[in-house]
């Protein structure tokens, strides 16, 4: 399998004209995120990714990893390759300096995460749950928590973890049977989790876990949920690790993909309890949660993207060398699947950035605008973004035809790996809903509305360069199919309450393909111009947005008949017809 190479050049795009990183630098939080900082970075990130992660993804997925005792050996150079990261200084780019971080903008985090996707998704991880636990701990935490935990976790000296789900409640919070007891300035938690993303490991001294848990006068439901910090060794006075707390790891889930990141069942408080810290309020954990989850799904929808690089790069390079009927990438039907890859991947990452940025703007500006604009693309960039995964790195095993099917060619594992995205932080179905629900229903789609004005403009841009008149009719049409969509979801969702829910899905994907397309709209009216840079890139981008408007944008059609046909013939069917055909 050929090693990683990061699209630098697209990465750098997407920052400046779908990111407006420009503008973000002129901001005096992000004053040093110039040009050459920028470059500079990602530069320095592609040597890691390239050079040393990429070449561990097989190693990692060949070898997987057990529970030995209590611990849980990494493949070879996994460690390695972490004290690397950490040395480097890569866990710490947009994080508060004065905890150690370096105060760079949010979306310049994003491309170097790409990066360690691309070429490690299971190694990557790691660190992305960490990124979660200090946002976390840094919005909700006291000043003793963020003082105790925030320098070593945003080091790399320690590593972070999410435990939400337990055997009986998965995306169902209110279920959370997992008990915290009261003791002097600390609390006793007790219970198990299981899917915790690299909840045990070799690679630090120490893990930070954020825990959900209920005290025994909680309210019922979500509203009675607690998030404490539970290290896996206690912190002494003078910052140095004590003993280890009564939290472990009892076994490792055997997983389709991602084999080398352990996916633990946690078990807390089999003794006399794990000790652990609240995170902001009692009863108020969900909230605290959600700060880290949020993100988390931003970073899940961009894990989306980092897979369909790589396995757009796997099956190009194959392409290339593959003879039949002469070379393979010559063929018409091999080439529109190469496109279809190319397209896919190039628009999600421009939305991911995009997406990111309004974060970042949001917190620098105080702009509700932007807080918002950020909220309804959040689920959008990690529904989509990870529905696309699934069918670029399909594409890529029957690039690779038969071969593709053979472990050895390296194609299947990028396959493997993606599918656990649409699954992760919450599945696109919940994406789907949050989309409907509290991102277009609740704010009666003020949202909805704001992000179509801008896609007007963009279509303004399309209309007034005489070379996108195709171009511009079809965003027109398809812009007009979402915004008639969206008009029955408002009136629809008032009159009924499941209504929402049944076309819920197809409305995220009509959305997100549009929303794809938009973006690469944006780049062909600023490729074209443009006459700075590599000419071969830029007409490059010119003819994927083409290709995107005539092959892909079209699929508008079929998301708008469907979510404009409405529920009845979803929600026609009884459980019992549901399983008539099972009978004799």
């Amino acid at each position: 399998m050929a090693d990683y190479k990061a699209p630098l050049k697209d990465m750098q795009f997407a920052l400046r004209h779908n990111a407006r990183l420009p503008q973000l630098a002129e901001l005096p939080q992000f004053e040093d995120a110039s040009d050459d900082m920028v470059s500079a970075i990602l530069e320095e990130a592609a040597k890691l990714a390239g050079g040393v992660l990429s070449p561990l993804n097989v190693v990692g997925d060949q070898t997987g990893v057990k529970l030995v005792g209590d611990d849980v050996p990494t493949p070879a150079g996994f460690s390695e390759a972490y004290q690397q990261f950490a040395e480097g200084g890569w866990g710490s780019l947009q994080f508060d300096p004065e905890y150690g971080g370096q105060g760079l903008p949010y979306s310049l985090s994003i491309p170097v995460m790409e990066m360690w996707q691309s070429a490690n998704m299971a190694w990557g991880l790691c660190p992305l749950l960490s990124q979660g636990a200090i946002e976390a701990i840094s919005v909700n935490g006291s000043d003793a928590l963020k003082a105790t935990y925030l320098p070593q976790l945003i080091s790399g000296e320690w590593t972070g973890t999410m435990n939400l789900t337990e055997p009986g409640a998965g995306s169902d919070l209110a279920a959370i049977r997992s008990k915290a007891e009261r003791d002097g300035d600390h609390y006793r938690i007790s219970g198990q989790k299981i899917f915790i993303t690299w909840g045990e490991h070799d690679m630090t001294d120490n893990i930070v876990h954020l825990v959900l848990a209920r005290l025994p006068d909680a309210p019922a439901g979500v509203k009675g949920i607690s998030l404490f910090v539970v290290p896996k060794f206690m912190i002494n006075a003078d910052g140095s690790l004590g003993e280890r707390n009564d939290a472990r790891c009892v076994s490792l889930e055997h997983k389709l993909g991602i084999h080398a990141s352990p996916t633990a069942v946690m078990s807390f408080g089999d003794n006399e309890g794990a000790i652990g810290y609240l995170v902001g309020e009692e009863n108020k954990g969900l909230a605290c949660m959600f700060t880290m989850m949020n993100n988390a799904r931003l970073a899940v929808g961009l894990q989306g993207v980092a897979i369909s690089e790589r396995a757009y790069q796997h099956a190009l390079d194959y392409a290339g060398e593959r003879e039949q009927m002469g070379v393979i990438l010559k063929h018409a039907d091999v080439r529109r699947m190469l496109l279809t890859m190319k397209a896919l991947t190039e628009a999600g990452r421009a939305l991911a950035y995009d997406a990111c940025a309004s974060l970042d703007f949001a917190h620098a500006t105080d702009s509700a605008e932007e807080n918002t604009r950020a909220a309804l693309l959040t689920p959008i960039v990690k529904g989509w973004c990870t529905e696309l995964a699934q069918e670029v790195t399909s594409l890529g095993v029957q690039v690779h035809g038969g071969m593709g099917f053979i472990e050895e060619t390296g194609a299947a594992q990028h396959y493997r790996d993606a599918r656990i995205l649409p699954i992760y932080e919450g599945t696109n179905g919940i994406q789907a809903l949050d989309l409907v629900g509290r991102k277009t229903l609740f704010d009666k789609g003020v949202a909805a509305q704001a992000l179509f004005a801008e896609m007007e403009e963009t279509l303004i841009a399309l209309q007034g360069q005489g070379d996108f008149a195709k171009e511009a009719e079809r965003f027109a049409a398809a812009l007009a199919l979402a915004k008639e969509a969206n008009a029955m979801l408002l009136e629809e969702g008032a009159k009924d309450r499941q209504w929402p829910g049944a076309v819920a899905f197809n409305y995220l994907m009509l959305m997100g393909t549009l929303a794809g397309g938009w973006q690469l709209a944006r780049s062909a009216v600023v490729a074209a111009q443009t006459d700075e840079g590599d000419a071969t890139f830029l007409q490059a981008k010119v003819l994927t947005a083409r290709f995107y408007m005539a092959q892909i944008l079209p699929r508008c059609q079929g998301y708008a008949a469907m979510v404009l046909n409405g529920a009845e013939d979803i929600l026609a069917m009884s459980d019992e017809q549901l399983a008539s055909s099972w009978y004799s």
